[in-house]
């Protein structure tokens, strides 16, 4: 009987060095800075018809422009922004959402990014950026 828990213990200790070995690499989120933040209108076409979410209030379109620095020397992909938009009172422009949008790919060193937003026209401008970031995968990521 205890040869059985012996030749047991052995090979889930044999099962568990083994796992180590074939373990596929984890990829973490990497961190993208954003700089030289600012935003203009939309161009006509891309703002026809821009409703605010969830109701039939007008909204203003912008398009949010910067660059993003990647420090990681690999493409970062899918890379979530992050970020605080404030209109000219100081109000939250987007309540409750701090997730922005995204870049599709981030190439190592600095490239230029832009993405569109809807602000509710009722908002006062100018718009204040506040504590943009960016993060991503350097590892290609599977959707469902």
């Amino acid at each position: 009987m205890q040869l059985r828990a012996l030749t047991t213990v052995v090979l889930a200790c044999c099962l568990w060095v083994m796992s180590w070995l074939v373990m596929l690499p984890a990829h973490a989120l990497t961190s993208v800075e954003l700089t030289d933040l600012n935003y203009k209108n939309c161009p006509e076409e891309l703002s026809e018809g821009i409703v605010g979410s969830g109701s039939s209030i007008d909204a203003n379109c912008f398009i949010v422009y910067g660059k993003a620095i990647n420090t990681s020397g690999k493409p970062v992909l899918n890379a979530d922004i992050f970020g605080r938009i404030y209109d000219a009172n100081a109000n939250p422009v987007m309540q409750n959402r701090n997730r922005l949008g995204s870049i599709d790919e981030v190439p190592p060193g600095e490239s230029d990014f832009e993405m569109r937003i809807s602000v509710p026209a009722n908002q006062p401008t100018p718009l204040q950026l506040d504590k943009f970031k960016a993060s991503g995968f350097t590892g290609r990521v599977r959707r469902f």
